[in-house]
C-alpha cells in the first residue's frame, strides 16, 4: 500500500486530509511539526510527503532539503500563494504547490499524477466487490468482467477514489472529459446512469441534490 506523510501544524486540516486520503486507499501518517517528521523519513519509508511551508520553529523548505536527499517526491501544501513562493517552491524540487483553501478532488488528482509519475500507485483498485485493474483498464464485478466505455472507466474511478463525497456535476465533467463545464449536466447524467446500471449500484450511486453524485460506502 503507498504510505503518504503528511506534515500540518493545523490538526484539523491534517485530519480532513488523512481522512480522504485513507478513502481513496492510501495509508496515511501525520506530524505536526518538522522535527517530528524528520524523525518519520528517518525511521520509515514513505511514497510522497505533502508539506506544509509555515510550520512553527523549523520552515516546509528547510525540512524539504532533508527529504530531497531521501528522494521522496513531496507536495507543498501552503498558503502563500504568492508566484515567487510558488516557484521558489518547485525550483527547490518539489513535484508539485497547491494552494490553501483547496479542494480534495484536486489534492487526490495532484497525489495520483505524482505517483504515477514515480510508478507508486497500486495497480488494483477496490470497492466492495468491485476491482479495476489500472494497467489493464479491466473492471471486475466479482468474478464478471464489466465492459465500460473509456468515459464510463473514468467516472467510476473519480467515484472510487471520492467514495463518501459529494461532487458536483461541473468537477464531474471537468475531471472525466477534460473540459471546461459548459452546463452540460445530461452529459454526466446519462454516463452516470449507464454506469449505475452496469454496476447494479442504483443504491450506491446516489443524487445530492443541486450539487451532483456521491458514491455512498456503507459498511
Amino acid at each position: 500500500m503507498v504510505e503518504i506523510l503528511i506534515v500540518e501544524d493545523d490538526r484539523q486540516i491534517a485530519n480532513l486530509i488523512k481522512v480522504n486520503l485513507k478513502d481513496a486507499g492510501y495509508k496515511c501518517t501525520c506530524a505536526y511539526d518538522c522535527i517530528e517528521a524528520g524523525d518519520l523519513v528517518e525511521r520509515q519509508y514513505f511514497d510522497l510527503v505533502l508539506l506544509d511551508i509555515m510550520l512553527p520553529g523549523i520552515s516546509g523548505y528547510e525540512l524539504f532539503d532533508y527529504i530531497r536527499e531521501k528522494e521522496i517526491p513531496v507536495i507543498f501544501l501552503t498558503a502563500k500563494a504568492q508566484v515567487k513562493d510558488i516557484v521558489k517552491g518547485l525550483k527547490m524540487g518539489a513535484e508539485d504547490y497547491l494552494t490553501k483553501p483547496f479542494e480534495i478532488i484536486e489534492l487526490l488528482a495532484r497525489v495520483e499524477t505524482v505517483l504515477r509519475r514515480y510508478h507508486k500507485q497500486d495497480t488494483v483498485v477496490r470497492f466492495q466487490d468491485v476491482t479495476v485493474d489500472l494497467s489493464s483498464r479491466v473492471v471486475k464485478k466479482g468474478v464478471k468482467i464489466v465492459n465500460l466505455t473509456s468515459k464510463e472507466y473514468e467516472l467510476l474511478l473519480l467515484f472510487v477514489r471520492n467514495k463518501n463525497v459529494a461532487l458536483f456535476r461541473d468537477r464531474i465533467y471537468e475531471s472525466v472529459w477534460k473540459e471546461e463545464y459548459m452546463g452540460n449536466s445530461r452529459t454526466v447524467d446519462l454516463h452516470v446512469q449507464r454506469l449505475r446500471k452496469k454496476l447494479n449500484w442504483e443504491d450506491q450511486i446516489t443524487a445530492v441534490y443541486k450539487v451532483g453524485y456521491r458514491l455512498e460506502d456503507r459498511k
